[in-house]
């Protein structure tokens, strides 16, 4: 029975990591492959499986994952981003899908990877729109337009997904207003 928890846990760890890439629960899912062998060995050896997992995982973080996330960011953007190993505010991204406010949550792709992201104003981005990292929340981004302004064909969007029709945007506080990086 032991052993079939740490293999459901190991499968719901892959697909985490299936769905967004980062290349953290793939580890976590090794360490529970680790620990059911251990529990088809031992059983009642509790410590040992849990010992086991950690270990494996923590190896694959510190070890493994950057050889791992630099390759898959190579293989698909040509460059390694400053958020791998700095900070990931100011980086230029394109958005996925329509971005909105915190209750309406969108994401972007930054050096192969998939991120949640939020609008800085609160309106509505569109999908493929050029935005800019200006801030980071736990593993949400806050993004603005490249440009400072949300793009005239959110004119459509406005209602879409129960995002509501919100006032202008303003530049980021950062930028003068017209201003491009």
């Amino acid at each position: 029975m032991v052993v079939l928890a740490w293999l459901i846990l190991g499968v719901v760890l892959l697909a985490v990591e299936m769905r967004h890439l980062a290349f953290y629960a793939l580890f976590g899912a090794a360490g529970a492959f680790a620990a059911a062998v251990v529990a088809a060995i031992a059983p009642s050896a509790y410590p040992a499986q849990v010992a086991i997992a950690v270990v494996v995982a923590a190896i694959g973080l510190v070890a493994v994952r950057p050889m791992v996330s630099e390759a898959m960011h190579r293989r698909y953007e040509g460059r390694l981003g400053r958020g791998v190993h700095g900070s990931l505010v100011g980086e230029e991204v394109i958005s996925l899908d329509v971005i909105g406010d915190t209750h309406h949550i969108g994401h972007v792709k930054l050096v192969g990877e998939r991120w949640l992201a939020v609008s800085g104003s609160g309106s509505p981005i569109p999908p493929g729109t050029k935005v800019l990292v200006t801030a980071v929340q736990g593993t949400t981004l806050t993004v603005w337009p490249v440009d400072g302004a949300v793009n005239p064909a959110l004119e459509s969007l406005d209602g879409l997904d129960g995002i509501p029709d919100l006032p202008p945007t303003e530049p980021p506080p950062d930028r003068a207003e017209g201003e491009h990086p």
